[in-house]
This record gives C-alpha cells, structure tokens and sequence, in this order.
C-alpha cells in the first residue's frame, strides 16, 4: 500500500484550503452546475492548495501600492518566464515570440477565428477538453475529430486516420491538446513528429495547449512541439501556456501565446486588435514572476500528492473493482475512469451524483462516446481522493450483487 511521506503530509497541512463558501466555482456553483450543493467536487481543473509563499507575498507587496492603472509587464517577467521553461523542459524562448492573453480557452478562440472561417472543418483527437469543441462550434465551424484509440489503460494517435483526414485537404487548423487532457498522455517526441510532419505536408496550422506541460508523472518526460527534431518545426506552430495549473492562478487571467514565425506574428498581432485589445493582467504577471522565480520546490511537492493520490487511487480500483479501467497517468492531475464494466451510460449520472455523492467532469464532455468514463481531479486534498474513490468502490460492488 502507498503510504503519503512526512514530507508531502507537511505540504497537505501546510496549503490546504476549505473553499466552502469563497465563491469557488468548484464547490459553490455544484447547486447551479449539478442541482445538489452537497456533492463532493472533483471537476473543474483547479486546486485545494494556496499558491506558494513567495506568490502571495509578491501580490501583498503590489497591493499595498494601492494604485491599479495600466501598467508594463514587469520587469524580469520575461528571464524568469523562459528561465522556468529551459529548466524544466530545455525549452529555449525568444522574447519576441511572447504575446499575452487572459487564459488560454480565450486563445483557442481566437486561433479558430484567425485561423479559419466560418463552416471550414477544425481537426481534434477526441476524447478531448471540451471547450476545444465549443471554441470551434461557438465560432460557426465544424469539428472534425481523429479519435484516439483506447488500448487498454493507455491511449493512442491513430495515424494512418490521421494521415487520411488530412490527405481530404478540407482541415484548415488543428487544435492540439499536449499533454492530452482527459486522457493523461504525455505525447513521445517520436508521435510528435508524426504529428508535425503530417501538418506540415498537408497545410495545416498546429496549435498546441502545453498548459499542463508541468505535470511530469511516473518517469515520464513532456516533450513541447517548440523542441521536436531541435526544433525543425518551430516556425510551423503556435504554442499556448500559462502558469494557471502550475501554481494555482486561474483567476488572474494570464497566459501566453508563443509564435516562432515572424510572419504568423505579424498576421496574429495584425488580426487580434480587430477583436480585442488584450490589456495585461497586472496581478496575473506579478503572480507568474514570483511563481516562477520561488515556486519550484513547491511544485514539486504537489507533483508527489498527485502521484500519491494516483496511486492510491489506482491500488484501490486494481484490488477492488480490477475491471475498471483506470487511464496511465502521465501528464495533467486528471485521472480517466472508465466505469463500463458495472455501469451502464445511461445510468452514470444517477450512479456517480445520487449513489456515490460526487460532482465530476463526465467523458461525453469530451466525446460523444465515452460515455461511461468520469475524469476525476487529484490536485486535492488525499482524504478528498480516498473518499470519492471507496465511495465509487462501494456502490460498484453494490452494483454487482
């Protein structure tokens, strides 16, 4: 049995927040989202965790100033932004690809309605994060999805799909989730490259979410499309990140937008100012600084509580219920269950809310066919995961009585 270290029970005692009634989505919008406020929530993509000590000082010391007028990007926030990068990833950033955004789902928008126009076809790999779809349909374009194969507990690219959607010549952008969330794949380079190279034969602009690029789980290693075959397809991406899920800051509304090629900065910087003038986020960036400059050994203790609540979570499943399939954990604090042994798709909601107490993000959220699969949140509190988890064993042994 995995036991929790010293260590990573100091961080749980030491960051964990109660954010019952704090006007947190994930717990005071579960009356609105699921109509039953006493759910327990493992949904939205957010934390139980403060961010570190060193962030929220930094916030303290500009709020202090009192004044919140428009304002520069702090200075440093470029060297401590690709200094993170090239530590944790040997990504080598140039200043010149940065431009900023208010989150990263706002810039999936934006690359839909930059990239495409109305009725042209839009590539994913389903299952994916559902707002990729709502970024496409909302902008009156279509999806068009190359589902990834489940093979097992382990998920992969269909390429010789792939190749055949793109050989048809109508996918004008493909909206790349990297790591993949629901899924947790870290993408190997050696996909990467199949990947890039297909768009690259093909015409078609690759735009890659590395949003969790953090989440480096159980030995393995993120690979950005920035960095594949040294780089070689640089000038053909655009790469969106923030430090949102890192650090815990979704609510300070800062992200990036990296563009290699001179050319694509000039189109995008030409075409965003005609629908919005994005002003920065003057806590956000300060946040990110500070984040990025002496969050690292709180980083990576929350990266031991996921592995730790995966684990935990996996053992139990294996040990109780082994027919339930739970996805390898690789990248992102998202675990993909799939429940189809006991339960059936019409019958899940009732399951999981009624039965089981728990408010989570349901995988025909992300595709139309998993519809038997939960995603459930480990960045959280372990006795949050622990419970959720013997609830879901209990009534599925319930079920197969």
């Amino acid at each position: 049995m995995v036991e929790l270290s010293n260590t990573l029970q100091q961080f749980v005692t030491e960051n964990l927040v109660d954010r019952k009634h704090t006007a947190a989505l994930k717990w005071d919008a579960l009356q609105e989202r699921y109509g039953n406020a006493d759910l327990l929530p493992l949904w939205v993509a957010d934390m139980e965790f403060k961010t570190p000590k060193a962030v929220q000082d930094a916030l303290i010391q500009r709020v202090e100033q009192g004044v919140f007028g428009y304002s520069l990007i702090p200075d440093g926030y470029f060297e401590a932004f690709a200094g993170w990068q090239a530590k944790r990833h040997h990504i080598q950033l140039e200043k010149d690809w940065l431009r900023f955004d208010h989150g990263v789902v706002n810039s999936l928008y934006a690359m839909v309605h930059w990239c495409t126009k109305p009725g042209d076809q839009v590539l994913v790999l389903q299952p994916v994060y559902y707002p990729f779809m709502s970024a496409i349909e909302d902008n009156g374009r279509q999806v068009v999805s190359v589902d990834l194969v489940n093979q097992g507990d382990r998920w992969t690219i269909d390429f010789d799909r792939l190749e055949t959607t793109l050989a048809q010549g109508q996918i004008k952008l493909f909206l790349f989730c990297s790591p993949h969330n629901p899924v947790g794949r870290i993408w190997t380079e050696a996909e990467l490259e199949k990947v890039l190279a297909l768009c690259r034969q093909y015409h078609v602009q690759l735009v890659s979410d590395e949003i969790h690029q953090d989440f480096e789980l159980n030995g393995h290693k993120f690979t950005s499309v920035l960095n594949v075959a040294k780089g070689r397809y640089q000038n053909d991406v655009v790469v969106l990140t923030a430090p949102s899920k890192t650090f815990n800051l979704a609510s300070l509304a800062n992200s990036h937008v990296l563009i290699p090629d001179a050319d694509k900065r000039q189109a995008y910087d030409d075409f965003i100012k005609t629908i919005h003038a994005t002003e920065n986020s003057l806590l956000g960036q300060v946040a990110a600084k500070a984040a990025y400059q002496h969050g690292e050994a709180w980083f990576d203790n929350l990266l031991g509580v996921i592995t730790y609540n995966y684990q935990s979570l996996k053992e139990a499943f294996q040990t109780n219920c082994p027919e339930i399939t739970v996805a390898d954990l690789q990248g992102t604090y998202l675990s993909y269950i799939n429940l189809a042994p006991v339960v059936n798709a019409d019958a899940l909601e009732d399951f999981v809310q009624n039965r089981c107490g728990l408010a989570v993000d349901y995988g025909a959220w992300f595709a139309p066919k998993d519809n038997t699969y939960i995603r459930l949140n480990l960045a959280t509190d372990p006795a949050i995961v622990k419970t959720a988890v013997q609830r879901l064993i209990t009534e599925l042994k319930n079920q197969t009585k």
